[in-house]
């Protein structure tokens, strides 16, 4: 993941760029509104612990994530933090927690029907009595072509970044290609695969490992209009 992905490759770069990130506010939000008694919680794919960080302020929290140079930032950068390596696929902490999460387009990185399903068993695994899922990720492809070029604050001084997408519905993947020109004039090209699961996909999924949807939403207030969107499931089974 790391060579296709420049932010991966420089986490303290991706804090930079993703600080104006919502996630976490969004998920508490949803929390408080489904499980206001909620003490634990267990985060997969959590990255640099950026959302982690805030949500332990709430919540005794663990965060796993399969990428060791990211944990070993998330370790520097958030001493506090009790963040793990490890496969979400595979991943057996050996406890049951209020809430499991899955932001930042993680599950969108498992492109297999047979391996998303295990990584809803992973969830399912480390969900107590009627503990919430979140989930962020994918619902609808971004299927315009044109490259769009934005300027991006980093530590270095602002970067030019221009982005364009593809789509194949086969496979139902949205191909991100991003070139970076850096403020040492350094350039650098990304290549990110997501998987789009559509709503209906995102609720077998779930209902196959024991949780029954309460709500899908983007966050805009007008349903779902946007690519990406917030699901949150409550766990069903004793």
């Amino acid at each position: 993941m790391e060579a296709t992905n420049l932010l991966y490759r420089d986490p303290a770069l991706c804090d930079v760029v993703q600080s104006d990130s919502s996630s976490a506010g969004m998920c508490q939000t949803l929390i408080e509104l489904h499980r206001p008694d909620a003490r634990t919680l267990v985060d997969f794919g959590c990255g640099t612990g950026r959302d982690l960080e805030i949500l332990a302020k709430r919540f005794e929290c663990i965060g796993v994530d399969l990428q060791p140079g990211i944990v070993g930032y998330a370790h520097q950068a958030r001493p506090g933090l009790d963040i793990r390596t490890g496969d979400m696929r595979t991943a057996r902490l050996g406890k049951r927690l209020d809430v499991v999460t899955c932001m930042g387009n993680s599950l969108a990185y498992v492109h297999d029907n047979e391996e998303i399903g295990q990584v809803f068993a992973t969830f399912a695994a480390h969900a107590g009595p009627g503990a919430l899922l979140v989930l962020c990720s994918p619902v609808a492809p971004i299927t315009r072509t044109e490259p769009t070029t934005a300027t991006v604050d980093t530590p270095r001084g602002p970067a030019t970044v221009t982005v364009r997408h593809e789509w194949d519905l086969r496979t139902q993947i949205n191909t991100m290609h991003r070139h970076w020109v850096l403020p040492s004039g350094d350039e650098a090209q990304d290549k990110i695969r997501r998987r789009v699961l559509f709503p209906r996909e995102l609720e077998r999924y779930a209902n196959g490992a024991g949780f029954e949807v309460l709500d899908m939403l983007d966050g805009t207030g007008a349903g779902l209009t946007g690519s990406t969107a917030y699901t949150v499931a409550r766990y069903t089974r004793r």
